[in-house]
């Protein structure tokens, strides 16, 4: 009898060490019920359902850094640097798994898109890129910050 108090307590505990979430600063956690989001989690210990309830994201609020390497029609690669980072984890959430493959998509478009790339300033040249990053990546609440790049 005892033995099958001490499992239930012990299945209790689990059941309860299970449901405490802890969210470290500059993090949010994106909590999803049924494959549907349900809320964010800011920094601190938050209890959520334990079989309901599961973390589907862990945003990063700090900045982030992304580096592409992408050959030009003119047999010159270029490569970068993007420092990007999350402003609305709520509208992030949706698409933070692909957001690499955003970035990355995004300014190898914006420099085919220049004429004359090689020509140009490097940090003019990375500043159009950035403005024309940002107008596709702010409506998903990521920004990029800066832009490096280096032709070989």
């Amino acid at each position: 009898m005892t033995a099958l108090i001490l499992i239930i307590a012990l299945f209790l505990l689990a059941l309860f060490a299970s449901a405490i979430k802890r969210v470290p600063v500059n993090q949010v956690f994106s909590v999803y019920r049924h494959g549907k989001p349900r809320r964010l989690l800011q920094p601190g210990t938050h209890l959520v359902w334990p079989g309901l309830d599961r973390v589907g994201h862990r945003i990063d609020l700090g900045g982030q850094v992304l580096r592409f390497q992408e050959p030009l029609a003119d047999a010159h690669d270029v490569r970068g640097t993007v420092y990007w980072q999350v402003l609305e984890p709520e509208r992030a959430d949706a698409v933070i798994e692909q957001a690499d493959q955003l970035i990355r998509g995004g300014a190898i478009d914006a420099l085919r898109e220049e004429p004359e790339a090689l020509n140009v300033d490097r940090r003019d040249l990375g500043t159009r890129l950035k403005q024309a990053m940002n107008k596709a990546l702010r409506e998903r609440g990521m920004m990029v910050t800066r832009v490096e790049l280096d032709f070989a």
